[in-house]
């Protein structure tokens, strides 16, 4: 296990002086099979050596600054009655660790990798949504089984009642229960292979999603409706009005548009950077501001740092503000917000004079195609700039 060995002779036990003097790296015998390890960095450990059936085999028994020699020579006697019992040490502490590992519920597994991996995440929400999707779908059936237990059966006891009804739902909970798996695979909590992963596994047992579920699209209004209802969202002084017709101009999502800060908007070159953590893809985005997007911000009130203050201090507007308006104020009933970035996709395709790549990159969209992707470095946006006023002056009517 690395290290020079220092040989002693038999009556000559180290003491507890030289614990503490002792520097030079390798193992010093301290009693039969217990050595002090002196590692090359300066640190100190106990080590308990022995053989079994011919194999040299050592127990780390923890550092010097934590474990006594007294206490060290205690565990190194307990150890070698063992030994002398038949038991081999080593792997009867293996086998109390996975029986504790085994103890492990599914539930506190996932509230360690929530918190592992929550700073990760982008907001708040999507934490909750691990939390909320958890508590309903899946403790109930595993979350007070230990992890080590959690077979296939138990996974379909959980995705059974709502893969067929509330499919997409169950698609997220599938993923979740996933990953929290995996995690305790590495933490070796559990052993291998993961019962909830899709491919080669529940696909067999489960009914594809696209066999059950039909894709939903949000519902858009035709690009040639669009000039009208703009006229109808200007005649509003309300915020929601003001945060959705700029949401329209700059064909962004309502999280973008109602998290949008003064300290984004750059006045001087009409350009409106969206920081990389709120946006979808992860990355930065550059939206070049139209004249009217221009009009709409300096005919704005600042009560906060966002650009759509809410009713709350130093809060924005709510994820719903900007629906709400367009159905209860406007009457429609059968759209949503990010409906109109289909609208604006729609103009780029049918219209306009500019590419579906430029209207792809306008709307924040990672090229799927990873080759194209690696040669297109720019963000286009002298070219979006051009783009986004021709969408405005054509919203405008």
């Amino acid at each position: 296990m690395g290290g020079r060995m220092v040989r002693r002779k038999p009556p000559q036990r180290i003491t507890a002086l030289e614990v503490k003097t002792l520097t030079e790296p390798g193992k010093y015998r301290a009693e039969n099979s217990l050595y002090l390890n002196i590692h090359k960095g300066g640190t100190k450990s106990w080590v308990y050596r022995y053989q079994n059936n011919g194999k040299r085999k050592e127990i780390g028994l923890g550092p010097t600054r934590v474990i006594s020699l007294t206490e060290a020579r205690e565990l190194a006697a307990d150890m070698t009655k063992m030994r002398n019992k038949g038991v081999d040490p080593k792997a009867h502490k293996a086998k109390l660790k996975a029986d504790s590992n085994n103890t492990r519920t599914f539930e506190q597994c996932a509230v360690e990798y929530i918190k592992a991996h929550k700073p990760s995440w982008k907001n708040e929400k999507h934490a909750s949504q691990w939390v909320n999707t958890l508590t309903k779908y899946a403790y109930p059936h595993i979350g007070n089984l230990p992890v080590g237990e959690i077979d296939n059966a138990t996974i379909m006891a959980v995705l059974n009642p709502i893969w067929k009804t509330k499919t997409e739902t169950a698609s997220r909970v599938r993923g979740r229960i996933e990953n929290i798996l995996s995690w305790a695979i590495v933490k070796e909590y559990r052993p291998a292979p993961n019962p909830a992963i899709w491919r080669g596994n529940l696909e067999i047992l489960l009914p594809k999603r696209s066999k059950i579920q039909k894709p939903k699209h949000h519902a858009a209004l035709p690009h040639a409706d669009t000039p009208e209802l703009m006229k109808k969202i200007r005649a509003s002084k309300s915020v929601s009005a003001r945060a959705l017709e700029f949401t329209i101009l700059t064909a962004c999502r309502t999280q973008e548009s109602i998290g949008a800060k003064w300290d984004e908007i750059d006045l001087n070159n009409n350009i409106w950077t969206i920081p990389a953590e709120r946006m979808k893809a992860g990355r930065e985005h550059r939206v070049p501001l139209s004249t009217q997007t221009i009009s709409i911000l300096n005919n704005l009130y600042r009560t906060n740092d966002y650009l759509f203050p809410g009713l709350k201090k130093d809060k924005s507007i709510s994820n719903m503000s900007m629906l709400k308006f367009l159905k209860k104020d406007l009457g429609n009933s059968g759209l949503t917000v990010h409906g109109f970035r289909s609208s604006f996709r729609e103009w780029v395709s049918e219209i306009s004079p500019y590419s579906a790549e430029l209207g792809e990159s306008a709307l924040a969209h990672i090229n799927s195609n990873k080759v194209e992707a690696a040669y297109q470095r720019s963000d286009l946006l002298k070219k979006r700039r051009d783009m986004m006023q021709d969408w405005a002056e054509y919203i405008k009517a």
